[in-house]
């Protein structure tokens, strides 16, 4: 397969490839609330697809209720990506907790099973067994983060209804605050593998932010370890300086 010249050779369907540019193009403001995008024609000339790659990506996005094609007349902007979802990089558990115990993203479970957290050196050391699920978490039907969760199962088997309808971090506060001596945050920005592109909808490649978490206990045993993937036009990182 020939390589596109702006979608590359993803595998991800090049109308949602589309729709994530056009997407962006808004949140940016480059076509603000009330303006008329470019015509099919233009808009097929200028990112070299198709005349149903277009209609397919507007729909896409009409359903979002950021576009709005009107018969005889073009295709206007209806709606704003809103502010991007701020990342706060907390300096303390409780202060984590708190940014997510009044979060309530719809949240998609994947996949639940067992499962063995990848520990890397220097993390710790991996319990017995783990509960292990992925879920995608969405605002306004839209998916904007993937997260792969590693709970230890004597911990999960305490709450297990919360864990699968909840944020993990508060309800590990609430019933394991005891067991847990060390945490530790780390972020990275990135770009999108194709399984990750799938779930949010996104180009591969598309930037992404990486936050991986891991929670030891007293004897440096792993208890949570929890890995997310955030779409990168839904996130924007705030950091307190003090002075």
């Amino acid at each position: 397969m020939a390589s596109h010249r702006f979608f590359g050779t993803s595998p991800v369907p090049r109308y949602v490839q589309l729709a994530d540019l056009l997407r962006q193009r808004i949140a940016r403001g480059h076509w603000p609330i009330g303006a008329q995008l470019p015509t099919l024609p233009a808009l097929m000339a200028e990112f070299d697809v198709a005349r149903v790659t277009v209609r397919q990506a507007v729909e896409l996005l009409a359903r979002e209720g950021l576009l709005s094609a009107q018969q005889g007349r073009g295709t206007f902007v209806t709606g704003g990506r809103g502010p991007a979802r701020s990342l706060h990089l907390a300096t303390s558990l409780q202060a984590l907790a708190d940014v997510y115990r009044h979060d309530r993203p719809q949240l998609t479970l994947v996949e639940e099973s067992r499962g063995d957290p990848p520990v890397r050196e220097g993390e710790g050391r991996a319990a017995a067994a783990y509960r292990f699920m992925r879920r995608i978490h969405s605002r306004d039907r839209v998916n904007y983060c993937v997260i792969a969760i590693w709970i230890e199962a004597s911990i999960f088997r305490m709450a297990p209804r919360r864990f699968r309808n909840e944020t993990v971090i508060p309800v590990l506060l609430d019933i394991a605050r005891d067991r847990i001596a060390q945490a530790r945050q780390t972020v990275t920005v990135s770009s999108a593998d194709a399984e990750v592109a799938r779930h949010l909808g996104i180009a591969r490649d598309a930037p992404v932010a990486l936050v991986r978490r891991v929670f030891l206990d007293a004897q440096g045993q792993v208890i949570y370890l929890g890995e997310v993937v955030y779409r990168g036009d839904h996130v924007r990182f705030e950091m307190d300086l003090n002075p």
